[in-house]
């Protein structure tokens, strides 16, 4: 049995961060030991990679498109080639590299289908640096500012060098992953990524190299 999406043939976009993280705290099981239990029919599995997976993957294309939409769109796209492509998912393979091998390759698919990247939209800010749980008011405006400036540095990378921040410090994989995602080597990764940093550091005043270790 495969887990199915929405009664209209979507999958829901992540919830309230209180509410998902209650999900991940129940959740015991590895990734990998999940995803060979769906693959041998349990949906149950499929629910519990979703429920891990879907915040941190939507940030993934949110960061990168800047529009709730196409962020939906390529979220939905992602899903479903993962259910489709599943029986091919082999044991030795992290699930998580897996999975974001395809989104790269979808987000890879739109831009050369788009021929060009559009400006962001004039919400963009808004749309990217969402505040998840209400605290005071004066926390989430300096949040938000956070996020906005953190959101127009990315903006400024270019494309490969945002692409292993994201993969690094958003959904927290290593340099070998990352490269397994983007298909170049180790020494490439923690190149972009140190060039990356130094200029994420000169707009946002960090001084932590945490994020380069291998």
């Amino acid at each position: 049995m495969t887990a199915a999406p929405a009664t209209d043939g979507r999958f829901p976009v992540p919830a309230p961060a209180r509410t998902l993280r209650a999900m991940d705290d129940g959740a015991q099981a590895s990734d990998e030991q999940l995803m060979l239990d769906w693959v041998s029919g349990d949906g149950a599995a499929f629910e519990q990679l979703y429920g891990r997976h879907r915040t941190r993957l939507y940030r993934y294309f949110l960061r990168h498109l800047r529009d709730t939409a196409l962020a939906d769109e390529l979220f939905q796209d992602t899903w479903q080639k993962v259910i489709a492509a599943r029986a091919g998912w082999s044991p030795d393979a992290p699930f998580g590299t897996w999975l974001y091998r395809i989104a790269h390759n979808r987000l890879g698919d739109h831009w050369r289908a788009a021929k060009y990247r559009p400006p962001a939209p004039d919400d963009g800010d808004e749309r990217a640096a969402r505040i998840p749980d209400p605290d005071t008011p004066e926390r989430q405006l300096s949040e938000f500012e956070q996020r906005r400036r953190l959101q127009l540095a990315l903006d400024a990378l270019p494309p490969e060098q945002r692409e292993v921040v994201l993969l690094r410090l958003e959904q927290e994989l290593t340099l070998e992953e990352i490269g397994t995602i983007t298909g170049v080597g180790r020494e490439t990764v923690k190149s972009r990524l140190r060039y990356a940093m130094d200029k994420l550091r000169a707009g946002l005043g960090g001084t932590d190299r945490e994020a380069e270790a291998s």
